[in-house]
């Protein structure tokens, strides 16, 4: 009876992980912390109070309701260890990393085709909504893109037109948090996807 619990646990650990257990995994792994210090539970805290503001759409936290404790989804671990905690890459730029790779994943398991994430041309009105921008953010943003490709910006009825792959430019050299918006949402199509398709994601099996 014992073996079998032990084995129960383990494989749930493939799911989802409590806090001591993300801890002991990222201090046994030597990951430091952003003052090159051991992780403490401090750190983690804070680690995933950031997770969530970022990323609560990914549904990486239980909620509390039969127990006091929550717990965190492999994925989201995977998240506290190669984005947060990585201290070789900004933020930001972790974090474009590590969701182009999940899908990356997602779309190899499910065998589905990449989605195109810019999919029209917009002019500057358009822009400035799109990124919730003033227009002369946007107007600044687009000379720096000119310069790197002029064709990427087009007349059209009197007024200047951005290709959308010179919104995906944009999207990637000026505006991460756009494209990592896009990435996100589509990292979470791709889930429901795998959920349907009987994969286990935000399932804590009543442990929550």
């Amino acid at each position: 009876m014992e073996e079998k619990k032990i084995y129960n646990e383990s494989k749930l650990d493939e799911v989802f992980l409590s806090y001591d257990k993300i801890l002991f995994r990222l201090n046994i792994q030597e990951i430091k912390s952003k003052e090159k210090k051991d992780i403490t539970h401090k750190d983690l805290r804070k680690a995933i109070t950031v997770m969530q503001m970022k990323h609560k759409n990914c549904r990486w936290k239980s909620e509390k309701i039969r127990s006091k404790n929550s717990y965190i989804l492999i994925e989201g671990y995977y998240w506290l260890k190669y984005v947060y905690f990585n201290n070789e890459k900004k933020l930001i730029d972790a974090d474009i990393e590590f969701f182009e790779e999940r899908i990356k994943s997602y779309e190899k398991l499910l065998k589905v085709e990449s989605k195109n994430l810019f999919e029209r041309d917009m002019n500057l009105e358009e822009l400035s909504r799109y990124f919730k921008r003033k227009y002369e953010t946007i107007e600044k943003a687009i000379w720096k893109m000119i310069k790197v490709n002029s064709n990427y910006r087009y007349v059209l009825k009197n007024e200047f037109v951005i290709t959308k792959e010179g919104i995906e430019w944009l999207s990637k050299k000026c505006f991460k948090y756009k494209y990592l918006e896009l990435l996100e949402n589509y990292k979470m199509e791709l889930t429901e996807k795998y959920i349907k398709a009987g994969y286990i994601y935000d399932n804590f099996f009543e442990k929550n």
